[in-house]
């Protein structure tokens, strides 16, 4: 794999973990410092454009598929971009507490990165693993691109959450059922990991997986992100990553999760994390070692599974 670490917000290129790979030049560190305010919470163009000349200008040193570690949660939408370097069609598996799916406003965001990534020509489908968020109450007035589920261009698979109410008829699909005026979801809290797992891997219409993984999907025992966190386990997640490995072939991986302080140069996107976000709170040193942790793991998990 060729590890790459994107210093936004300064939350991941100090972890040991992370550190220790790119000192011993298994790993490189791209500098996007100045960047971080205009791609939080929205990514502006000319940002994002000058993130992906600087990530072009890194080099493609090693083999073997780019593995991202990129910060908080707040940047996830960088996937949409990370995502245009793919030339061959692929499936993107999301994990993740939120579902990524807003349609509403149509910007490069962190709540609707994933339609973004859908208007991509080489992007066959998107597979979303583990939310149990609010985004699931009510989803037609949260702007939810609920008929890319109904056609299953997204596939939604809640860790656990209640039938979500709507308004419109769908027609039933892998990851739910609809009864009256409420989806039923195939709650995997309440399956066999490895059932699901031989389940999933039909449905994966290419041979090519990008994962994208949002600490947020894990509990707070195991991360400490900038989000409300949903309930799925690392052992779970690196379960899952193992078994893709093995079935299908990986071209790329981006984590984000980690927490940083948001810092922001307008009032537009400050509103929107201050809306968005959970209450503020300041983690401890101590607290924030479980990220690091859970990042070493991955990328042992990575290490083995990657060509």
């Amino acid at each position: 794999m060729r590890l790459q670490v994107i210093d936004l917000d300064g939350s991941v290129a100090c972890q040991e973990p992370l550190r220790r790979r790119i000192d011993a030049g298994e790993g490189t560190c791209i500098d996007a410092g100045d960047l971080a305010a205009r791609l939080r919470i929205v990514a502006s163009r000319e940002a994002g454009a000058g993130l992906l000349d600087r990530l072009a200008a890194s080099g493609r040193d090693g083999s073997g598929p780019p593995v991202y570690f990129y910060g908080s949660g707040d940047f996830h939408h960088l996937t949409a971009l990370l995502l245009r370097t793919v030339s061959e069609p692929v499936t993107v598996i999301h994990f993740d507490n939120h579902p990524d799916w807003v349609q509403f406003p149509a910007t490069v965001n962190c709540g609707a990165w994933v339609n973004r990534a859908l208007e991509l020509p080489q992007i066959r489908k998107v597979v979303t693993i583990g939310p149990c968020s609010g985004d699931l109450v009510r989803p037609e007035w949260q702007f939810a691109n609920l008929r890319a589920v109904e056609a299953e261009r997204i596939a939604l698979f809640p860790w656990r959450h209640a039938p979500s109410r709507v308004w419109r008829r769908y027609d039933a699909a892998a990851s739910f059922r609809q009864e009256g005026s409420h989806l039923h979801w195939r709650n995997l809290a309440e399956e066999d990991w490895t059932e699901f797992l031989d389940d999933l891997l039909p449905a994966i219409p290419t041979q090519a997986v990008w994962l994208t993984i949002d600490k947020d999907v894990l509990g707070r025992g195991e991360a400490v992100t900038n989000w409300d966190q949903g309930e799925l386990t690392l052992a779970h997640l690196i379960a899952a990553v193992e078994r893709l490995a093995a079935e299908r072939r990986i071209v790329g991986v981006d984590v984000c999760g980690d927490w940083s302080e948001p810092r922001f140069s307008d009032p537009f996107r400050a509103a929107l994390a201050f809306f968005d976000h959970p209450p503020r709170r300041r983690p401890s040193a101590e607290d924030l070692a479980v990220n690091a942790r859970t990042n070493a793991a991955l990328i042992n998990c990575f290490t083995q599974v990657l060509p």
